[in-house]
């Protein structure tokens, strides 16, 4: 495996595991409650801007990934698009790089 390709990797275990556990812990103080988590989110107008920022960033790299996989056929692409809407943009743009990155056969 390439160097660049190690550090896609480990970035998309980086952006998984700095997250997480913050998602994981508001999550279970507030009996699983996602509509809770989302009114956080619009908590001030600077947690707003954030999802906002990241709603487009999310969007963008999924048009970019569905794009590219239909055009490659690399269909292990696809994989990128649950982490980047269950994770994170800082999961799944590291980890569709790496997998954009492998060796063709």
């Amino acid at each position: 495996m390439s160097p660049l390709r190690m550090i896609y990797l480990g970035l998309a275990l980086i952006g998984t595991a700095l997250p997480l556990p913050y998602f994981i812990g508001f999550l279970s103080e507030n009996a699983w409650d996602v509509g809770a988590m989302i009114d956080a989110w619009y908590v001030n107008a600077a947690t707003t801007g954030l999802v906002w920022d990241l709603t487009i960033a999310a969007v963008t790299l999924t048009l970019w990934v569905v794009v590219e996989t239909w055009t490659s056929r690399n269909w292990r692409g696809l994989l990128a698009i649950p982490a980047i809407y269950l994770i994170g943009v800082s999961c799944g743009l590291p980890l569709y790089l790496f997998l954009r990155s492998r060796p063709v056969t």
